[in-house]
């Protein structure tokens, strides 16, 4: 066996730098950063309140000219946590989110892309969302695919400012080097089904209780999930339905498959009753919540994160995280995430926090920015 030689520290970082220049790396010094023990990530969690971005969505309304810019009258949320690695438009690494300002009588012309999207809506009504030739009304409360590469446009026959948000899984696809964008050769696209066909074909069997295992994956028939269906399914569960770590909670599902509507973001509705406090846990994937009714807080980390109507919050992946409704009504949260990627590629998984029966402990709140 050879003599294991002895190099002095000047010979030591001579070797090393002669790597670094020749874009080299020696394996057993970096393997710790390059193969973690847990999750390692640059996402943080961030809260964003409703009347700010709501404003600066209507300023947009005075900013852009009406009807043309109607596809870009959005307000997207940026994690301020991303923004310093120059990931312009992130919630979280994987996860866009942007509220979409339509005034009466405008349209966003028909196009597509290799993103997936969902669309919640947040204000308004007598607008519709047109996929594959097929028109999907929109309330609030309602949630419309328009899954990769369909092409899809917006209008608005009402008279009132329609608000909703635009979830797309837009760091994902930029991180594969996967993007793509066509508009449509005409303003729209062929309308061929009936309004809401899909809607009401299949509404009765669009939904399964959190976490039910799903068949192989088929794209959905469905674009329409509506938001009266949602609660009625909600309401009728009862104490043994409960999730100890999400409360009432249901996925929206493929009708075809039971598995997540759109084939890479996973959409969910949670329900929590007055006083109801969850437990903690965390998971790989990461999501962004969105608050339709009620008050609360949610815990991430140790940090309070206080929410009210109309708010948005970002759950970093890895992190721990409980929900409180503080409030006399039954608090409806929505949220979006990368579940179904991460299970695709068999990488998730969740694990429970067993201290303090469950619940953290409280290090500090946070504070949004609300200067408008």
């Amino acid at each position: 066996m050879a003599k294991q030689e002895v190099l002095t520290q000047e010979e030591l970082d001579q070797y090393y730098e002669g790597m670094k220049k020749e874009h080299l790396g020696p394996l057993w010094y970096d393997l710790g950063h390059m193969v973690t023990k847990e999750p390692v990530h640059d996402v943080k969690p961030y809260l964003w309140k409703w009347e700010t971005i709501r404003a600066y969505a209507l300023k947009a309304g005075d900013l852009l000219e009406p009807g043309k810019d109607a596809e870009r009258r959005v307000v997207y949320l940026q994690n301020p946590s991303l923004i310093e690695r120059g990931l312009i438009g992130y919630g979280t690494h994987t996860l866009y989110a942007g509220i979409q300002l339509l005034m009466p009588g405008e349209s966003a012309p028909s196009h597509h892309h290799s993103q997936s999207a969902i669309r919640f809506v947040i204000e308004g009504e007598q607008a519709y969302t047109a996929v594959n030739g097929e028109k999907t009304y929109m309330e609030r409360g309602d949630m419309i695919l328009t899954p990769a590469w369909t092409w899809h446009e917006h209008k608005h026959e009402g008279t009132e400012p329609m608000f909703w948000m635009d979830g797309l899984d837009v760091g994902l696809v930029r991180t594969l080097a996967a993007s793509f964008f066509e508009p449509y050769e005409e303003e729209s696209y062929p309308m061929e089904a009936p309004e809401n066909y899909s809607t009401q074909q299949f509404s009765m069997g669009a939904f399964k209780k959190l976490n039910e295992p799903a068949a192989p994956d088929y794209p959905s028939p469905i674009f329409g999930y509506k938001f009266n269906r949602v609660k009625y399914l909600l309401d009728q569960m009862t104490e043994g339905d409960i999730d100890p770590f999400d409360g009432y909670a249901i996925e929206y599902i493929n009708p075809a498959t039971g598995g997540p509507a759109d084939s890479r973001i996973g959409t969910m509705m949670q329900k929590l009753t007055s006083g109801q406090y969850t437990k903690a846990h965390r998971h790989v994937h990461s999501a962004i919540y969105h608050v339709l009714e009620g008050t609360g807080y949610t815990v991430i980390d140790g940090q309070k994160f206080e929410w009210e109507k109309g708010d948005f919050f970002i759950l970093p992946p890895w992190s721990r995280h409980e929900h409180v409704n503080t409030g006399s009504d039954d608090v409806y949260l929505f949220s979006f995430n990368d579940k179904p990627v991460m299970e695709k590629l068999e990488l998730e998984f969740s694990e429970e926090y067993k201290e303090n029966d469950g619940h953290q402990r409280i290090e500090s709140t946070f504070v949004p920015n609300t200067d408008v």
